[in-house]
């Protein structure tokens, strides 16, 4: 049924989506020499990798794999890519990741594969659902949460999963992208650096 409602839905939006996205892309390659789409490759569902596609929203020399942004005011960012990071609209290139079922709707967000060999037997259930365009750490703090409780939030999701829980998260997804929110840039990282900070501090 998840399957299904990922196709039944990710289909027409690609589709009624794709003019806005043509021109999101043109507007990225007027600003920004570079590709329009930038390509990862990330942990996928079994810890099968896979190459997760967005918009690019910094400058192409940026580092790739560097700290993620903490605020817009991060000169790597370009003017649209910053938007469309606010907007949470540079996710959608994601679509078609979840067509070809590489992803879901809804899940624990595609972490880097360096990442996912760091997490103990229990963090790794968090790949016993396929990745999601978006998912329950994602409304739950995003920006304000550390590594270790967007983990917690994913495992959570993990055990108590429903189509129920995914029509919630794709809602609160839209309304939050609608207010623009500030948090999600990462304000926290790892609650084990904090803690390594505060003693040195």
């Amino acid at each position: 049924m998840k399957r299904w409602m990922d196709i039944l839905l990710a289909g027409p939006a690609l589709i009624l989506l794709a003019g806005p996205m043509l021109l999101i892309a043109v507007l990225i390659r007027r600003e920004s020499p570079g590709d329009s789409i930038f390509r990862q490759r990330r942990a996928g569902w079994k810890g099968n990798a896979f190459v997760m596609l967005k918009f690019r929203t910094m400058r192409a020399d940026a580092d790739p794999y560097g700290v993620s942004p903490h605020s817009g005011e991060d000169t790597r960012l370009t003017n649209v890519g910053r938007f469309l990071r606010e907007t949470s609209l540079d996710e959608l290139p994601q679509l078609i990741n979840v067509l070809k079922g590489e992803m879901s709707l809804v899940g624990p967000r595609p972490l880097y594969e360096r990442q996912a060999e760091l997490w103990n037997d229990r963090q790794r259930r968090r790949l016993d659902v396929r990745p999601g365009l978006t998912g329950y750490a994602q409304v739950r703090g995003r920006g304000e949460l550390t590594h270790e409780e967007k983990i917690e939030l994913d495992l959570y999701y993990v055990d108590h999963g429903s189509l129920a829980l995914d029509g919630r998260i794709l809602w609160w997804t839209v309304t939050a992208a609608l207010r623009r929110r500030g948090e999600i840039y990462e304000r926290r990282y790892s609650s084990e650096r904090e803690m390594e900070l505060g003693n040195h501090g």
